[in-house]
């Protein structure tokens, strides 16, 4: 069984995760498989492509609690994020960028929902820093799914953005915020 994730790359590309622990790169013009990438303990349940910065990245969020975050080009594991308690569900790239002068400039933000309750933001270029962790009440079991979304809002001449933040829990709720 595989969780797919998003065309990525050149645009003749996508990435699946899988119950055998392994994430894969695989061209979608022929099906053949272009990279594996192996350092996950158990099922990877999310995995998603990168963009703008972080362009020939992948991150991956596994039944092992951990979050880690791949170079596509030379199939090495870059970082891995290793707080939560419970399965990682999903992970997300973060279009939230953080001014951060004691770690050489601008860093990028990445954030990943488990079944421990816990959304986590985590800045990926300090060292694994844990940024910020929101806890939901026990009732929820778990996050399912994260997104971040940008809405156009019209409410000058001039055009600006809001950013929303969304999940999902297993309890069948869904939480945005501003």
């Amino acid at each position: 069984m595989n969780n797919i994730g998003v065309i990525g790359g050149n645009g003749y590309t996508i990435c699946s995760g899988s119950f055998d622990n392994t994430i894969r790169i695989w061209d979608i013009e022929t099906a053949k498989q272009f990279n594996v990438f192996k350092g996950h303990l158990s099922y990877v349940n999310d995995v998603k492509y990168g963009s703008n910065e972080l362009l020939n990245t992948i991150l991956s969020g596994s039944r092992d609690k951990s979050v880690r975050l791949w170079d596509t080009r030379s199939g090495e594991q870059i970082q891995i994020f290793n707080k939560h308690k419970k399965e990682v569900s999903s992970v997300e790239y973060s279009p939230l960028i953080i001014k951060n002068s004691k770690f050489g400039g601008n860093s990028n933000v990445i954030c990943s929902g488990a079944w421990d309750n816990a959304i986590r933001f985590w800045d990926i270029r300090s060292n694994k820093k844990e940024l910020h962790m929101i806890k939901y009440h026990r009732k929820y079991n778990g996050m399912l799914c994260l997104k971040f979304i940008v809405l156009k809002k019209k409410e000058t001449k001039n055009v600006t953005y809001n950013l929303n933040f969304c999940c999902g829990s297993s309890h069948g709720d869904i939480r945005i915020w501003e």
